[in-house]
């Protein structure tokens, strides 16, 4: 850990434009084993402050710090090595078609010079296992439902053995069981790999499951960060009117 950059993710009084401000004066921070989700209504830039911490995307002003380096000028060599230690679950699973989903994993671990051949396959069952999959070692994305993509995705973007995980709107388009499933699986990372997590979702059933913390995002801005227990207690309108509306369509 840098005892300059003691958070393991780091806003610092980030902005970001595009046709219009997407993040604005956005700061928050993620401590090391654990779990921050970012809320909020569709567009308020959510998913972009996911691109931000992968460094897909460049702040027009303020830091990014990940995995306790400031990132904000790093070049696509240093980026490479960041992302050996943060991985992404994209909403799409972002699985290769043409392969199962045993092949799928193994090459994440193709990646990675700590394996030999023999022992991959161990490798892959184990992590089938733990994410409750292991029927489906043998099958083609095609043949999944989302859910069980998702699971898949996990497994694979565990397969490089990251220090943290972005998971972005894990449980869209997942049925009630598999959300539940998928949370039980995110919270049993947490616990057993003590991984550091920032997940980006709509689902405020999901946020309460898994995170410690909460960033709500309106018009790019933080309008709450602290604990999710007390989120209840914020007093901005908008809060207010998004948890009023959770109530009302929560089945």
């Amino acid at each position: 850990m840098s005892e300059r950059f003691p958070h393991y993710i780091e806003f610092r009084h980030v902005y970001k434009t595009f046709d219009k401000p997407v993040l604005v004066d956005c700061s928050f921070q993620v401590d090391p084993g654990e779990t921050v989700a970012i809320i909020g209504r569709s567009g308020v830039g959510k998913s972009v402050t996911l691109g931000h911490i992968m460094g897909f995307l460049r702040p027009d002003s303020g830091r990014v710090i990940v995995a306790h380096e400031d990132i904000t000028d790093y070049l696509e060599p240093e980026m490479r090595r960041i992302r050996r230690k943060v991985t992404m679950v994209f909403q799409s699973g972002a699985l290769f078609d043409s392969m199962t989903v045993a092949e799928n994993i193994l090459f994440s671990l193709e990646l990675r010079e700590d394996y030999d051949f023999q022992n991959k396959e161990d490798v892959v069952n184990g992590l089938l296992e733990m994410v409750d999959i292991a029927e489906a070692k043998d099958a083609y994305p095609s043949d999944l439902s989302t859910g069980y993509k998702r699971a898949v995705a996990i497994a694979r973007a565990l397969a490089a053995q990251p220090q943290c995980i972005l998971y972005d709107e894990p449980t869209t388009m997942v049925d009630p069981l598999m959300s539940s499933h998928l949370a039980g699986l995110m919270m049993k990372l947490k616990r057993q790999l003590h991984l550091t997590s920032v997940v980006v979702t709509h689902d405020l059933g999901l946020m309460r499951k898994v995170a410690d913390r909460v960033v709500f995002l309106h018009d790019g801005r933080v309008i709450y960060f602290g604990p999710v227990q007390h989120l209840e207690q914020a007093d901005h309108p908008h809060i207010q009117e998004f948890l009023e509306m959770d109530r009302i369509v929560r089945p």
